[in-house]
């Protein structure tokens, strides 16, 4: 009786758990853009869409098991196309900033898209963000998901080698999103992608999140300059406002009269995980009261960028037609850190010719007890 009971278990789990694909819209240009909505056995979705590989929709159960989108997006292309705030896009060849648009490497200097003042941000005017990306449902015991697939050809953007990338989006039944990248270039290359979604884990535009409780495992952080370049230095976070080595509210200290406040207008920062480069650990934990959704992030890369909206005005208008408001979301970009091609004492973000680099970040979503 058991097995038959466990075994009818399985089967219903198998039948709840789902990927299916659907036409979303097309770009100016006539490129097809395809919907992947992906469902776990415990009641979670997730949306995926293959421009930008683009999370467009997430949801999570908060404490009396009530599920709610906690990420920002929109419900058309044109939202996507004309933003720059990145919602929900894998983000690359470089996520976040190279200073003075340009960088050295093997006896060559590279010039790159200034799009963010004199420097780059987050692979140029057309990174990973503007491509159409290939996709194909996957599934495996426990989880379903879409891999997605990219070659950014030699020379794109300013960057060198033909660079080939694999990323996958799994949604498991512990209501966890794991996130694997595997990337692959011909010649030596900066190498930084990373995943832009905005997350309120009061549910989408439901206001600001500086009552989220925010713990980041980081001793240190990399101090940055008026344009958001990091210095070179790296910084205990002891006594100063960028201390979430216990968790506290991300409006406690955000305007704290701090020079490096004021250049991120509030958060804008690289955090040093206090864990090796390479291994799988904890980053961070954000914690919503009235809610009691906790989301943790896990990663293998060094650093995580934490960034709580600062630049969001509300002039955005999300899916549910509510304004994307000042503070209104925090990103947690798992990443090696800004301006690395220029800092040699940082780790390394250079992809070497030939061997494949494969990094993985999962965000897992509980509640509290």
């Amino acid at each position: 009786m058991f097995l038959i009971l466990a075994g009818a278990f399985a089967a219903s789990a198998a039948l709840a758990q789902s990927v299916q694909k659907f036409p979303f819209s097309k770009t100016p240009a006539g490129e097809a853009v395809d919907l992947y909505k992906i469902k776990n056995a415990a009641g979670a979705e997730l949306d995926v869409i293959t421009y930008g590989a683009i999370i467009t929709r997430l949801t999570a159960p908060d404490s009396k098991g009530n599920y709610a989108d906690v990420v920002l997006g929109f419900n058309d292309i044109e939202g996507y196309i004309k933003g720059g705030a990145y919602f929900g896009a894998a983000v690359g060849r470089y996520g976040n900033r190279i200073g003075g648009a340009k960088f050295a490497l093997n006896g060559k200097e590279y010039s790159l898209y200034k799009n963010d003042g004199e420097n780059t941000l987050h692979g140029g005017k057309a990174g990973f963000d503007k491509k159409i990306w290939t996709a194909r449902p996957i599934k495996g015991q426990g989880w379903t998901g879409v891999e997605l697939s990219l070659t950014s050809g030699d020379g794109d953007e300013g960057y060198p080698g033909k660079l080939k990338l694999k990323l996958t989006y799994k949604l498991n039944n512990d209501n966890e999103l794991e996130i694997d990248y595997l990337a692959e270039s011909d010649a030596d290359t900066p190498y930084n992608a990373t995943q832009h979604s905005y997350f309120n884990l009061k549910g989408e535009g439901e206001g600001d999140i500086l009552a989220h409780k925010i713990l980041i495992n980081a001793d240190f952080f990399t101090p940055v300059d008026a344009a958001l370049i990091p210095t070179g230095e790296i910084l205990s976070v002891k006594n100063t406002p960028f201390d979430f080595t216990e968790p506290a509210a991300i409006g406690a200290r955000i305007e704290a009269n701090d020079a490096q406040l004021k250049y991120g207008k509030g958060y804008d920062h690289n955090f040093v995980l206090a864990k090796p480069d390479g291994e799988f650990g904890l980053a961070a934990r954000v914690y919503e009261p009235a809610s009691g959704r906790i989301m943790e992030v896990w990663t293998t890369e060094p650093g995580i960028q934490f960034y709580c909206g600062n630049f969001l005005t509300g002039k955005d208008v999300g899916k549910t037609g509510k304004p994307y408001i000042h503070r209104g979301a925090i990103a947690l970009e798992t990443q090696h850190y800004p301006d690395s091609p220029n800092k040699p004492h940082f780790p390394s973000a250079i992809l070497k010719a030939g061997k494949p680099y494969a990094s993985k970040t999962v965000y897992k979503f509980k509640t509290a007890q």
